[in-house]
Order: C-alpha cells, then sequence, then structure tokens
C-alpha cells in the first residue's frame, strides 16, 4: 500500500485506490440497451438539448427517437457488421445516429470535419464505410467518396448540387418511417465492436481503434465513478468538444447520458456562447481542453452572465500547467477545475483527479480510475518500477481496445499477451498513487488534443520534387500544447521557401496539421540503421527556450 494507492510490489501493478467497477455480466447487453437501463426512472427529465437548434429530447422520449432513426437506416441497407461513416460537427442528431447505427449491430467511424477529401478518402477505404451520414456544408467532400448519403439538419441541397448523387434527408427517412416504426433491434454482444475511432496510436498513418460495447460500458462506469461515490445530484452537460473525438462522444456524451445526466450540445466552441449556454441551460459541468482553461485565466472572471450552476471543470485531451490550473481555480473559487488522462486506445480514460482533504496539489493526472491497472516499465529492459520511478507508462482494463483494425502487427505492438497497453508515454506515480505524465516515447503530437503523427506529414513532404529529405517534430506552445515543424533538405539548386513548403502541405491536410514553421538543413539527422532521430532535434529546439 502506497499512501491512497495500491502498489503491488511483487507485481509491480499499480492499482486503483476507488477500487473496480461492476461491469454488468449479462454478455448480450449492448452499449444502447445499458445507456436505456434506467431511463424510465426520469422520462421528463432533459438527455439531450441543442444550442443552435433549440430541439431537445427527454429521457422518456430518447428511446423511441433512436428506434425511429435505426429503422430509417436500416430502410438504406445498413445491417450487422457494416460501418457507417459519421462526417459532421456537433449536433442534437450526431448522437442519435451514433446509437442508432449501434442498434442495428452496425459500427460506427467519425471523421473530423476539418479533414481533407484525401484525408477522408483514405480513412472511407480502410474502414471499409458503406454509407456517409453528413450536414450539407460538408456533403461537397462527401461527393467525392460516391457512396449513398444521409444530410442531417432542415437545410437542404440545391438541385445542382444534389444532381446525380444518392442521398436522403434525415427529416424525410424518418417521416417514412412513421412515428413507431416495428423495429427489433438485432441481436448483439458486449465483445462486438460498435465503433472505429482513428488514432496514429504510437507512430506512423492513423489505424482504426476496435472499441466495443463492453469498452464503452466500461469507461462509462469509470469516468462517472466519482460521482455517484460523492452523491453528484444529475449534473447538466455542456458538449462543445467535437463528438466526431473520443473524448466528447465517449466520456462527455455517453458517459454522462447512461448516468441520467443530461448533455447540451454546442456546433463549435465560441467563449461568449458558451458562457450564455452555461447561465441559459443552467450547467454544472463542462469538459474543456486546455486552450478553453488558458483563455478562461486570462480574461479573468465574468460578470456578465450568471455562471452560479457551474460546480465542476474537467480538461483533458492535452497536459494542464499547474500554473493555470491554479489560475483558473482562484478567478472561480466555487469551481472545481481538474484533469484526467487517456487515449483512443482507451476508450478515453485512464486517470481522473478526485476530491481529497487538505491543500489541493496541482499538475498531476490524477488517481486511476475504478477498473485499470497501471505498470511503469524501464524503457530499456521492460522491468517495472516502483513509485517515483519514470518510465513508459502501460494499462490495461475493460475500457482497452480490442486491437487496430485490420492491423496485426500494430497491434502486437501495442497490445501484449497479458493485455497491457503500451502507451508509448512516459511517466511516473508518486507515492500517494497520483499519476503524472512528462514526455512521450512515441513520436505523436498533439495540437489541442488532436494527433498530428510525423509519418504522415513527412510522406507529403517529400512528395515534392524539390524535397531530398524532411523531419516533422513538435514545438512546445502556450496555447496548443504542441505546433508541427518541419525540418527540410532542399534539392541542389532549388529556390523552395518556407511559405512554399507551408502552402504545399496546407492544401492537402486538415488545418491543425499545418506546418507552423519550416526550417532549411543539410541532413537529417539519423541513426547508423536509417532512423531519424527525433530527438536530436527536439532537444535542440528545447535547449532556445
Amino acid at each position: 500500500m502506497v499512501g491512497n494507492s495500491v502498489y503491488c510490489a511483487t507485481r509491480g501493478v499499480y492499482s486503483s485506490p476507488r477500487g473496480t467497477v461492476k461491469i454488468p455480466a449479462d454478455p448480450s447487453l449492448s452499449m444502447v440497451r445499458f445507456l436505456l437501463r434506467n431511463a424510465s426512472s426520469y422520462p421528463n427529465r432533459v438527455a439531450l438539448a441543442d444550442t443552435n437548434s433549440g430541439r431537445s429530447f427527454t429521457f422518456g422520449e430518447l428511446e423511441a427517437a433512436i428506434n425511429r432513426v435505426a429503422a430509417g437506416i436500416s430502410r438504406l441497407g445498413v445491417a450487422k457488421g457494416d460501418v457507417v461513416l459519421i462526417f459532421s460537427p456537433n449536433c442534437i442528431d450526431f448522437p442519435l445516429c451514433f446509437f442508432a447505427v449501434i442498434s442495428l449491430g452496425a459500427i460506427v467511424t467519425t471523421v473530423n470535419p476539418l479533414y481533407t477529401v484525401s484525408e477522408l478518402s483514405k480513412q472511407t477505404a480502410d474502414s471499409g464505410a458503406r454509407l456517409v451520414i453528413t450536414v450539407p456544408q460538408l456533403f461537397p467532400k462527401v461527393r467525392e467518396l460516391r457512396l449513398p448519403t444521409v444530410i442531417l439538419g432542415p437545410s437542404k441541397l440545391s438541385v445542382a448540387e444534389a444532381a446525380g448523387a444518392s442521398i436522403v434527408y434525415l427529416p424525410d427517412l424518418l417521416q417514412s418511417v412513421g412515428d413507431s416504426p416495428a423495429f427489433v433491434p438485432p441481436a448483439a454482444a458486449q465483445t462486438d465492436v460498435a465503433a472505429l475511432f482513428y488514432s496514429s496510436g504510437t507512430t506512423g498513418a492513423n489505424k482504426g481503434v476496435e472499441l466495443t460495447h463492453r469498452n464503452f460500458i466500461a469507461a462509462s462506469l469509470m469516468v462517472t465513478a466519482e460521482q455517484d461515490l460523492r452523491g453528484d445530484p444529475p449534473h447538466v452537460c455542456l458538449c462543445f468538444l467535437p463528438m466526431f473525438h473520443i473524448f466528447g462522444l465517449s466520456l462527455v456524451t455517453y458517459a454522462q447520458l447512461q448516468r441520467g445526466n443530461s448533455v447540451v450540445s454546442m456546433g463549435s466552441f465560441d467563449m461568449e456562447m458558451m458562457m450564455q449556454a452555461v447561465e441559459r441551460f443552467r450547467v454544472t459541468l463542462i469538459p474543456l481542453v486546455p486552450p478553453v482553461v488558458i483563455a478562461l485565466a486570462k480574461q479573468g472572471k465574468v460578470t456578465s452572465y450568471d455562471l452560479s450552476s457551474l460546480r465542476q471543470v474537467i480538461c483533458g485531451a492535452a497536459p494542464l500547467g499547474k500554473d493555470i490550473m491554479e489560475e483558473a481555480s482562484k478567478i472561480y473559487p466555487d469551481v472545481e477545475i481538474f484533469q484526467g488522462y487517456g487515449l483512443t486506445e482507451s476508450c478515453g480514460i485512464i486517470s481522473l483527479e478526485v476530491r481529497v482533504e487538505g491543500v489541493r496539489q496541482y499538475g498531476s493526472a490524477g488517481f486511476l480510475v475504478p477498473g485499470v491497472e497501471a505498470k511503469v516499465i524501464n524503457v530499456d529492459t521492460g522491468v517495472p518500477l516502483p513509485p517515483n520511478g519514470v518510465g513508459e507508462l502501460c494499462f490495461r482494463g475493460d475500457n482497452i481496445m480490442r486491437g487496430y483494425f485490420n492491423n496485426l502487427e500494430a497491434t502486437a505492438w501495442t497490445l501484449d499477451k497479458e493485455g497491457w497497453l503500451h502507451t508509448g508515454d512516459l511517466g511516473y506515480f508518486d507515492d500517494e498513487g497520483k499519476l503524472y505524465v512528462v514526455d512521450r516515447i512515441k513520436e505523436l503530437i498533439k495540437y489541442k488534443g488532436f494527433q498530428v503523427a510525423p509519418a504522415e506529414l513527412e510522406g507529403l513532404l517529400l512528395s515534392h520534387p524539390e524535397i531530398l529529405d524532411a523531419v516533422v517534430v513538435p514545438l512546445p506552445d502556450e496555447e496548443a500544447g504542441e505546433v508541427p515543424i518541419a525540418y527540410v533538405v532542399r534539392a541542389t539548386q532549388s529556390s523552395l521557401t518556407e511559405a512554399d513548403v507551408q502552402k504545399f502541405i496546407a492544401v492537402q491536410v486538415a488545418p491543425f496539421k499545418r506546418l507552423r514553421k519550416v526550417s532549411f538543413i543539410d541532413s537529417v539527422p539519423k541513426s547508423a540503421s536509417g532512423k531519424i532521430l527525433r530527438r536530436v532535434l527536439i532537444d535542440r529546439i528545447r535547449s532556445r527556450q
């Protein structure tokens, strides 16, 4: 026993001080049935609301709404095991479609609306998606896929825009099935794959993370366990974090709804709109990312809106500095500001700060959530390390992914035979059992919680005829956490400029992947085996700061 945590020196394993969570034993329980298990106990409580459209559903209305959408999508030929791609910003129809597809035993893959046609096409091809759900403003990108498409929202495409495309509008689809469709969800198993979220993992190109019904159920219980332990009343949770991201969909939308909390959807982040929503819906809980907390800390206390309902702010997706947390807490002393840690491969959750007695110490990622075990292993030897020993963080639990879709090699590199997820993150547990994530072994760049794979950008750079070699590394940034920058070796006689290279990349990738800086060098540092020595350049950057 180490402080408040459980550390077994014999096994080298850390456990949660909160114990475990009880996962339902029924092997045929789907995540949608689990979501709705208690809905009849609070039928008039708002389940979903939308700041943009003003639409809402109570828990009493939610099951019927999901069934109607599922019945409509099934009429389009979607069956168990099929993959449906959702390409949309946040809206009230996003979770309805997500739950509806899963009700059919089908699988959802989500895509960042900022993705280019090329990026969208790659994920579509890899996942094998056979239907797309999107919004009118994104249809020009979707058209290139030549797949049947469901359009969300009240507005419609022009005749010219829709010409030759196989599209159906969700309102029309729902009208065709009626108010009470004869829909019986097919049998599902907790071990069935429910979603494919694409992640760069430790290195390399994006891979489909196979998340099962059990993964979602477990993660939802883990993230809300502290609310239950403290006896929190039902929360009203504001979700402007993108639902295509594991944080917004798993930990916010699904986890909060299954507990009976209300979820208010915002199409995108805007500080003023966020404040208005807190006042209007009496929001008690807001999940945030570091840039928003930084903005809150820098602007000082807001007095033009009534924020008295707000009780908790959970920060995730990227580390939040100790100084910023302290400053924000001084401005809003009645609001608990705490952070957690998770990965797409862990269905979004690994650790979370919990309320403890005494003086608050900021900076950690909290304690392991119930049901998660951890090891910290020496990077060179693989030997488990005791408290305060820095090594690679490895985790095991019912929330850990089944594997990478159609990629046995990447799965074997990441999940060992004992079920441990090797994260590529460096960290340690202190004597009290709090987790600290200090660095990364893996090459992934984290920009405002989004993943940027250096290998992807390097591949694009090398496709330029005047670039002989290139390496992409992270540059620390106060607002974004990290931004991608490139070191480029130009061909002899080349007149390429930094602006030329940045523009070449910008037209091919989503905005968050764009290069913030380009430097020209004579050669890329590499090992004898030809592996890029990114750490040499990263250390050079750090030495200049």
